[in-house]
């Protein structure tokens, strides 16, 4: 996504922010030790104003032994925890520390990575029940977050964002069953969702939409 943006918006100045080193030239990069609420506010955001855009593309579905439950006896409170802390918690906090430095003259989109399985109404097989839960619980929090960013600021836009099956560290065991043309590269997915980022307005604030541009129900 950082690369496309660059590409589309050269004289814009982006900023990166990550737990790694940079990973691409021509941005500001800002390397923090976590994402909380103390490495947040070491990284000085008084100097960031008017941003136009801020992309959060963090989240986690498995990691080692950590894996989604396929049944309810796999639920772990460890295990929830984790999920919760990468896919909910971690989100709300960079909307709580940057929604104030968005621009209030120009229309502005907070966004922030969900997923289709996030979806109650969408929910027909069960499993990955730390997931589904971290991403309705996201869904829920960029709502609310939206109706009282929308007090403050009338052009500034929240949502949430699902990539599509991007072939990434992420999908890579759960790719079997994905029909080749629906695994996206991750040049293709940050191409749909910077697409749906430029068509958004205000009247789309607190949704949650796929890569294709529809809106991904409750």
């Amino acid at each position: 996504m950082t690369q496309l943006v660059q590409q589309r918006y050269p004289d814009a100045e982006i900023h990166t922010i990550s737990r790694r080193a940079a990973l691409v030239e021509g941005t500001i990069h800002h390397q923090i030790i976590d994402y909380d609420d103390k490495s947040l506010k070491a990284l000085d955001l008084d100097k960031l104003k008017n941003l136009d855009l801020v992309f959060v593309a963090n989240g986690l579905l498995h990691d080692g032994d950590l894996q989604p439950e396929k049944s309810l006896k796999n639920l772990s409170p460890a295990h929830f925890e984790s999920i919760f802390k990468a896919n909910t918690l971690t989100p709300v906090l960079l909307a709580q520390h940057f929604l104030p430095l968005m621009s209030k003259n120009n229309r502005s989109v907070f966004a922030a990575l969900s997923a289709r399985v996030g979806s109650i109404s969408d929910n027909g097989i069960g499993g990955w029940y730390s997931y589904r839960a971290s991403k309705a619980a996201l869904n829920m929090m960029i709502k609310t977050a939206a109706i009282e960013f929308k007090r403050k600021n009338k052009q500034g836009i929240i949502v949430g964002l699902h990539p599509g099956t991007v072939d990434s560290n992420l999908s890579k065991p759960f790719q079997g069953n994905v029909p080749e043309h629906q695994l996206f590269s991750p040049e293709q997915s940050a191409a749909y969702l910077l697409k749906v980022i430029q068509d958004l307005t205000p009247e789309n604030t607190g949704r949650c939409y796929a890569w294709d541009g529809q809106e991904i129900q409750p």
